[in-house]
């Protein structure tokens, strides 16, 4: 197992090209089963969670290949409709087979998802959505066995709450569906905008793109798909907020300005300089840090997956801020890690009071779930002294190269076997 050994103090200078978003290709990926033939999709991130999509995709009969950041892949052989344990139990998203499999094969046996332990997250609204497009289902020893007679069935699914992943599920499904499916309160974020192209350039007939209704009518068949992944405003973030942390000056290329407002509003109250362009960022801090509060909420408000990385840039202002988790309950796992490095802290429920020292100090700490490691790392990169970052097996899911990417615009900063 590795850990992450950063020197901090050291201002971030140079150019980082943003990849590909996990969020968006891991769903894209799923969608490739809808249609047999070879998918071509394009600006693809090399991440621990898009190999264990692939590995999921390649035991229901799939193969692929990667040339790059290209990958083609083929669902033509498609022979099973059991995602099992062994694939699952890592990440919650390769529950998204569970749509294209019933769409396709009428049946799926998926088992339940796993992944970083951030909060319950349940696939109830998933279950739900798809006993409206009339799917039977049973739970089995820790199994979702569901079959449909014939096609999916349109009807309308409401979700209580916006979930993404329930939403990328139930579009998935309804595109080959009998009739018309109506998703009302359907989540709003631009992975979902990037699934509503694939699937209409597959040959459905989706409108709302963007919207909180989304209007599918069924058609009879799809055919392979060539896109591009949209790029990854997680990646981005992380890297605005590690400037904001460590001082100095970026530019981030490959990427869309369009999708962080919030977070943008909420460096620049901070005191955090951002220009944007037509596909690239600037960023640079030159003062001190100014305290924000921070409330997560769905798009387009400010993101949960950057919360914890807000939270370590927050514990280097001076003032008090207070971050609100609307999202999910239990993502406050990395506070008693930026506790070990100093920061003052105290939590409230859904809320973390944090005190700004203005400072931070090198700590061996351990890693959590996926954005906790990325908070982490923020923080080692601002703190006096060395951090020891170990369990970085979760940073791995969500960034690619972020080493190496951060060693070259100055950070010191290197991986080594515990």
């Amino acid at each position: 197992m590795d850990k992450i050994i950063i020197e901090g103090g050291h201002p971030l200078q140079g150019e980082i090209v943003i990849s590909g978003a996990k969020n968006a290709a891991l769903p894209l990926i799923c969608a490739t089963l809808l249609a047999p033939g070879p998918h071509v999709l394009e600006n693809v991130p090399d991440l621990r969670d898009t190999r264990t999509m692939l590995a999921l995709l390649e035991a229901l009969g799939a193969s692929w290949q990667r040339e790059g950041t290209t990958l083609t892949i083929d669902t033509a052989g498609l022979h099973s409709y059991e995602a099992s344990y062994d694939l699952v139990k890592t990440m919650r998203a390769s529950v998204l087979v569970l749509g294209p499999l019933l769409a396709r094969m009428g049946k799926a046996r998926v088992s339940l998802p796993g992944g970083c332990a951030i909060g319950a997250r349940p696939i109830n609204f998933h279950l739900q959505g798809f006993q409206q497009l009339g799917v039977r289902h049973q739970l089995d020893q820790g199994y979702v066995e569901a079959e449909v007679d014939g096609r999916l069935r349109g009807n309308t699914v409401c979700f209580d709450i916006p979930s993404v992943t329930a939403t990328e599920n139930i579009l998935m499904g309804a595109v080959l569906a009998k009739g018309e499916t109506v998703i009302k309160n359907a989540a709003r974020e631009p992975e979902i905008g990037n699934l509503v192209d694939m699937l209409n350039g597959m040959g459905a007939k989706i409108k709302g793109r963007g919207s909180d209704t989304l209007q599918i009518e069924g058609v009879t068949r799809l055919r392979p798909a060539r896109i591009s992944i949209v790029p990854d405003r997680i990646e981005t973030g992380t890297f605005l907020i590690a400037v904001g942390a460590t001082g100095g000056e970026l530019t981030l290329s490959n990427c869309d300005p369009s999708l962080l407002p919030s977070l943008y509003e909420k460096l620049r109250a901070a005191g955090v300089e951002v220009r944007e362009e037509q596909d690239r960022l600037h960023v640079a801090r030159r003062g001190p840090l100014r305290a924000v509060d921070v409330k997560t909420m769905p798009y387009p408000g400010f993101p949960t997956d950057l919360q914890a990385q807000i939270m370590a840039l927050m514990c280097l202002s001076n003032g008090l801020s207070l971050i609100t988790e609307t999202i999910f309950e239990n993502r406050f796992m990395h506070v008693a890690e930026l506790q070990r490095m100093g920061a003052d802290i105290r939590i409230d429920g859904h809320s973390a009071i944090v005190s700004g020292t203005g400072k931070l100090r090198g700590a061996p700490v351990m890693a959590t779930d996926l954005r906790a490691s990325a908070s982490l790392v923020i923080a080692g990169l601002a703190a006096e002294g060395i951090t020891q970052i170990s369990r970085v097996y979760h940073l791995d899911r969500g960034y690619d190269d972020l080493v190496g990417k951060l060693s070259r615009v100055g950070a010191v900063i290197h991986r080594e076997r515990e």
